[in-house]
């Protein structure tokens, strides 16, 4: 995905000088083609994500569309009272793009396991929150941000995702993206750990359960229709993030489920309120804590029973 968004940013800001690109010191590897093509577009702020913050919100106010760019939770949770005050209360142009959410460093412990990011950035007034599924969803949010006027945030895999969609035409924010339809449950993803929930569906369908597959690249605002028009013909519903179900995608869906009842039951997949203190490959990870594709279609089929 960090590859997509890179590329897709570059063709972006060859065509409108206003975009920048600030890093906090990283990237580096995959930010070379950018900063070598465009080096007037371009600033290192150091390893700094609090003044980084501030320097795209000033930028913003003069002008610029600003990108900026770190890893896991150094972007968001590290200088959120930057994004609030600087950014988003100014409906400044910052688009904050966090590489590696989820367990995606899982080998680097639990200061870079982006597992709180969504519901943090979500509960921000003014603030439209993002997770691709791949690499297609990368590109047209990358390209819908850019035009999107206000504070945004991106939330990246790092890599080798598997691609869901050939092409998206017609791609709108705050719309779910329909990827299969069945009759027994309905299941929401949001971000890379859409590969998981194809597993999934895979081990459902050997045991004759068929699934209807939403993603859901735009967390905030949010697909109601979506989500009532599957909540009156499915009896049950299922989230999956990498993510804390705490405030989180799952949470965002519960809140929409209470406030219009329907026959539906919701169940969560996630962590489980907890801070992930084991250590090891995002693989590894997501099986211990439920999120593997075995484990996922083991919930929804004890919730069945």
């Amino acid at each position: 995905m960090r590859d997509t968004f890179v590329k897709t940013l570059i063709s972006l800001a060859k065509e409108d000088e206003k975009i920048e690109l600030v890093t906090g010191d990283l990237g580096f590897g995959v930010l070379k083609p950018y900063f070598e093509q465009l080096p007037n577009q371009f600033t290192n702020a150091g390893i700094a994500e609090q003044n980084m913050t501030s320097l795209a919100a000033g930028m913003a106010l003069e002008g610029k569309t600003v990108f900026t760019y770190s890893i896991g939770n150094f972007p968001t949770l590290r200088c959120l009272e930057q994004i609030r005050n600087d950014c988003a209360y100014h409906n400044a142009n910052v688009k904050i793009v966090c590489v590696g959410g989820g367990f995606v460093y899982g080998s680097l412990g639990m200061s870079h396991h982006a597992t709180e990011d969504i519901a943090v950035m979500r509960a921000l007034p003014d603030v439209a929150v993002f997770a691709p599924g791949d690499l297609c969803e990368a590109e047209e949010i990358t390209k819908a941000i850019a035009n999107y006027e206000g504070t945004c945030y991106l939330r990246l895999g790092r890599g080798g995702e598997k691609r869901i969609h050939k092409e998206i035409k017609n791609f709108q924010i705050g719309k779910a993206i329909n990827v299969k339809n069945g009759k027994d449950v309905a299941i929401f993803s949001t971000g890379a750990i859409f590969e998981e929930v194809e597993i999934a569906c895979q081990i459902l369908e050997e045991k004759g359960i068929t699934t209807t597959v939403y993603t859901f690249p735009t967390v905030k605002p949010l697909d109601v229709k979506a989500i009532l028009e599957c909540a009156d013909s499915h009896d049950l519903i299922v989230t999956c993030e990498e993510h804390n179900v705490v405030g989180g995608f799952g949470g965002a869906v519960a809140e929409v489920m209470a406030e219009n009842p329907s026959k539906a039951r919701l169940m969560r997949i996630g962590m489980s309120d907890e801070y992930c203190v084991k250590v090891g490959n995002q693989k590894y990870l997501r099986n211990e804590y439920g999120m593997s594709g075995e484990k996922i279609a083991n919930k929804i089929l004890e919730k069945i029973k």
